[in-house]
């Protein structure tokens, strides 16, 4: 039983599937035609829509976190740390300054196009001349510039109007001007005017930007892939190369700030120094001139050799000390660091590249903060690294300095002893000894500033990109875009889409009922059965001798009554609906005239007596009928008429109208009537009013043993429906069960699946099928 059930459930998932599908099969025509026109606009797209090239490029990059790094020799050369994080440098190669300097260097501001047949086509190989600007920053944008080249006379025509030579700076109506040979020029033969635009540089940054795709090739790796997608696939590869130059050239710009400010911190240190060493031997010489030649003695050089190192070591320590100082002021800066001052003398490995690190990371931030939003995540990370590194570095800066004091201190106490070695020393001798010491000191500082100064000249000249190149761009042979099985299967998925949900809002929109699945879900009155809508002009669909879809579908609900208990002792059947127009006297007829088929003794009573319809269907009119016996006029028999064709069919009709027809019902005699009638006939079928307007069909249901609900395709509305189990508690129906009447076929064409469950043909329902 276990296997069984999920088999079961498998088949039911099945055959709901297949019905769903199949509820769309009558509406194949709407298919085809939007199949149709899906396939011309796929085909009109690809035939006129330029075929797009993609060119590709990988550079590698010096992360510091991946372990890319230079040389030993180059580290110790290179004395600016520039290790960059791949995913800034990611962002740093989508910036729009980058981008308006390819655009700069390639002329793209001015681009050039070729009139087709439908769309133009670009210039880029095709025109024999480019377009510079004297000024790309200022341009006066215009849209389309007519131009003419003359190859022969080396002239150029704009708009017809002005004329000027190719090679020369002309001065047009649309600024300054100047029209040069394209090496990039590859004649076709296609006789087309060429025109041309002048775009902004930002404007065509962006254009550019918007093709662009860059990406770290893994999480792990420091290889960057560039892709670019153009209709002219050397205009793809160039705009990639010259990005790359554009990066690398933008780096070295960086590197080369940084190194030129620590040349020009030691030059003004130099400058310095210098000035003071110029003034000590001055005094030095104006001492011996005026005091007369003295030599130092062998007291005043044991002095010298003791002080000599003790006097430098307290000058580094000095400098030192100046330099954590502004060091300090940087870290402590709020917000923008500016440029860091150079860590020139600084000896603590671990602070310089501290200090490095930020000063990298502030230009990183410099960098992007022009081109991307404040709230870019790339630059609030950059801002969080900032903000990490800056009290790590001012601990180590204080420590650093409670270091350099204490060591300083100690020299300074060491002063005493060498000042009384001093004192024992003659008068002449000492001041001479002292301007030597004065004089020893600035050329100590002043030969350390020229060997740091080397360096950073070394540092300067040996500067080298960040990046390397691993592949340029590289076209593909092929278009990539568009892509022709993708743009089909677009179009074939826009044409099975489309109509599906044509025909499913349709459908979910409608507030009347089309479904009956609707009916089922909307109500817990059972549907007992279906009847397709008719297409004969005669009412009586029913007839002995005339099998037809319609009569088989009647005599279905005739079987269908057993369900509700209908049987040789409960005979009694009425027929109602919700409102008028739904059809309850046409099936209450034809339902009738179907029982009557089987031999047994029907009566069809109309008792609505406020709109009454089935005289008309069975043409029996203006005789004696209900009204006349429930007022006491008319004797029963009198009012029994037989129908024609159908020799056990009887009917009794509605008689005269009356203005207080529901008070009749109440005055006892319509229960009298009904089991007068019980007495002498085998089945019982009543009209009567909907219940919506009026209380008839309450007032006869206790008198019957089953109520059959008339609910009409496309016409009765769900809210009614909706409604029926609640009006059946406060007015409780007896036995009741559903007919969906006039159920029509679905789709444009016939013989197709209806809105019920049985199938639905739509031939006419007059002829006859063979049994």
């Amino acid at each position: 039983m276990q296997q069984q059930q999920p088999k079961a459930a498998g088949q039911k998932q099945e055959t709901s599937f297949i019905l769903t599908l199949l509820s769309y099969v009558p509406y194949w025509p709407l298919f085809i035609i939007f199949l149709f026109l899906s396939g011309l606009g796929a085909f009109l797209y690809l035939r006129y829509t330029r075929p797009q090239y993609e060119s590709r490029a990988t550079i590698i990059i010096k992360d510091e976190k991946k372990g890319e790094t230079d040389s030993r020799l180059v580290q110790s050369l290179n004395l600016v740390n520039s290790s960059k994080i791949i995913e800034n440098e990611v962002e740093v190669l989508q910036s729009r300054s980058l981008m308006s300097d390819v655009v700069k260097n390639l002329r793209l501001y001015a681009p050039v196009s070729q009139e087709g047949k439908i769309k133009a086509m670009s210039g880029y190989q095709l025109s024999p001349v480019k377009v510079e600007v004297s000024n790309p920053d200022s341009l006066q944008p215009s849209k389309k510039i007519m131009l003419e080249v003359d190859e022969k006379n080396n002239t150029v025509l704009l708009n017809k109007t002005f004329k000027g030579a190719i090679d020369e700076w002309l001065k047009t109506p649309y600024g300054t001007l100047k029209f040069v040979h394209n090496d990039k020029y590859v004649p076709l033969g296609i006789k087309a005017p060429y025109y041309f635009s002048l775009v902004p540089v930002d404007n065509m940054a962006s254009w550019l930007l918007s093709k662009l795709k860059v990406s770290a090739s893994s999480k792990q790796s420091s290889v960057i892939n560039l892709s670019f997608r153009d209709e002219s696939p050397v205009l793809a590869a160039d705009v990639l190369n010259q990005l790359i130059i554009a990066y690398g050239e933008a780096a070295l710009r960086e590197k080369n700030s940084l190194a030129k400010n620590t040349l020009v911190s030691i030059e003004d240190r130099l400058n310095i120094v210098a000035k003071d060493l110029d003034s000590i031997e001055s005094k030095l010489q104006h001492y011996k001139a005026g005091k007369g030649a003295v030599d130092i003695g062998r007291q005043g050089q044991l002095y010298l050799e003791n002080v000599s190192a003790n006097d430098k070591r307290i000058s580094d320590l000095n400098m030192q000390v100046d330099i954590m100082n502004q060091l300090k002021k940087s870290a402590t800066t709020p917000g923008n660091v500016g440029v860091l001052p150079s860590t020139l003398g600084v000896s603590d490995p671990a602070l310089i590249n501290q200090v490095n690190k930020l000063s990298s990371l502030q230009s990183e931030y410099d960098n992007l903060k022009t081109t991307v939003a404040e709230n870019n995540p790339v630059l609030l990370s950059l801002k969080e690294q900032i903000n990490q590194i800056k009290p790590t570095i001012l601990t180590n800066i204080e420590s650093q300095q409670r270091s350099l004091e204490k060591s300083r201190d100690n020299l300074y106490a060491t002063k005493g002893s060498d000042n009384a070695v001093l004192s024992a020393i003659p008068q002449k001798e000492r001041e001479l000894v002292e301007i030597t010491r004065d004089q020893n000191i600035k050329n100590g500082i002043y030969a350390f500033l020229l060997q740091k100064r080397e360096e950073s000249q070394l540092s300067y000249a040996s500067n080298i990109a960040d990046s390397k190149v691993i592949n340029y761009a590289v076209v593909s042979n092929s278009p990539v875009s568009p892509n022709r099985m993708m743009i089909y299967a677009i179009a074939f998925a826009i044409a099975l889409g489309f109509p599906i949900a044509i025909i499913t809002a349709k459908d979910a929109l409608s507030p009347k009922i089309l479904y009956r699945s609707e009916i089922e879900t909307l109500t817990e009155v059972p549907v007992i059965g279906e009847i397709s809508k008719s297409k004969s002009k005669q009412p009586i669909v029913v007839q002995k001798g005339v099998r037809t879809v319609i009569a088989e579908e009647f005599r279905k609900v005739r079987v269908s009554l057993l369900s509700l208990g209908i049987n040789a002792d409960h005979k009694k059947i009425l027929v109602t609906s919700n409102i008028s127009g739904e059809g309850k006297s046409f099936i209450a007829a034809n339902l009738a005239h179907s029982i009557a088929l089987t031999g047994k003794k029907v009566i069809l009573l109309d008792l609505d007596l406020h709109n009454p319809g089935l005289g008309r269907i069975i043409n029996i009119r203006e005789q004696p009928g209900v009204s006349e016996y429930l007022m006491g006029k008319a004797s029963l028999d009198s009012i029994i008429h037989a129908v024609p064709d159908n020799n056990h069919l009887f009917y009794i009709p509605c008689g005269e109208l009356e203005q207080d027809a529901s008070e009749l019902l109440e005055n006892g005699k319509i229960g009298e009537l009904i089991s007068r009638l019980d007495e002498n006939f085998d089945m019982i079928v009543i009209d009567t009013a909907p219940v919506v307007l009026i209380t008839d069909a309450y007032l006869l249901s206790s008198l019957c043993d089953a109520t059959l609900f008339v609910v009409r395709h496309k016409f009765t509305p769900k809210m009614l429906v909706k409604r029926m189990d609640g009006n059946m508690v406060i007015n409780p129906i007896k036995n009741p069960g559903i007919i969906f009447n006039s159920v029509n076929t679905r789709g444009f064409f016939k013989n197709n699946y209806g809105y019920g469950y049985n199938y639905v043909y739509s031939y006419d329902n007059r002829k006859t099928m063979k049994a």
